[in-house]
């Protein structure tokens, strides 16, 4: 991005020095606005048609039936704080276009690793993991969590149960524990953390948690706990 203090020495250099408050002045008659670059995973045309092909799946799904999904996502939560951000000039909801995003790697560092499901009733489970997380890991996560967290909240037998496509989650394994169960697992389409609204949960969480300035790993985990 360029800043007003860059922009502003690019008129001087053509002859005539303008104010940065002229600047900003001009760029926002044009509805251009200085704005924190969203991350987003870098998406190929397959990726994107799936996506859409999710979208209009889902467009007559009923408010009971949403009610009926449990989401889940696993997160690297970081002592030091949030990524360092990229501002963008950006006009109003254009907030995801991807000239306005930073494309993201999965799981880029952090301090420790945390599985969390929650519906439109509440927040499920939430749990540190310890070490790596493999298929025999996760799939010992479920069998602890899952269906308690259902039964908290009140999800009933037949709900639906949301997780990306991490080689863990589709494990053959995986998937025969999910049937043995009745489990009905949401089909998802690849690159799609920010179709999860996990996605808001875990960047309200590092937000608040980071405001208290965790000074270990025990607190930190303390800290997303309570």
């Amino acid at each position: 991005m360029v800043t007003l203090d860059e922009l502003q020495r690019s008129t001087a250099q053509v002859g005539e020095s303008v104010h940065r408050t002229t600047i900003s002045r001009a760029l926002h008659k044009v509805g251009l606005y200085g704005r924190v670059a969203r991350r987003k995973p870098s998406l190929t045309e397959n990726h994107k048609k799936s996506r859409l092909q999710f979208a209009t799946s889902h467009v007559g799904d009923t408010a009971n039936m949403r009610k009926k999904v449990l989401w889940s996502d696993e997160t690297k939560m970081e002592l030091s704080g949030q990524n360092a951000k990229r501002y963008v000039w950006r006009k109003t909801n254009t907030t995801h276009h991807s000239e306005h995003t930073i494309p993201t790697v999965k799981y880029g560092g952090g301090s420790i690793m945390l599985w969390a499901g929650f519906s439109s009733a509440g927040t499920g489970k939430l749990l540190r993991v310890d070490g790596k997380m493999d298929g025999a890991k996760y799939r010992a996560i479920l069998e602890e969590n899952l269906l308690e967290s259902a039964k908290d909240l009140r999800l009933g037998r037949r709900f639906t149960f949301q997780q990306d496509n991490d080689p863990k989650h589709k494990a053959r394994a995986t998937m025969e524990w999910f049937k043995t169960k009745h489990i009905h697992v949401l089909k998802w389409p690849s690159q799609s953390p920010d179709l999860n609204p996990m996605e808001n949960l875990w960047q309200d969480l590092k937000t608040a948690v980071h405001k208290r300035c965790p000074s270990n790993l025990t607190e930190l985990e303390l800290f997303s706990k309570e």
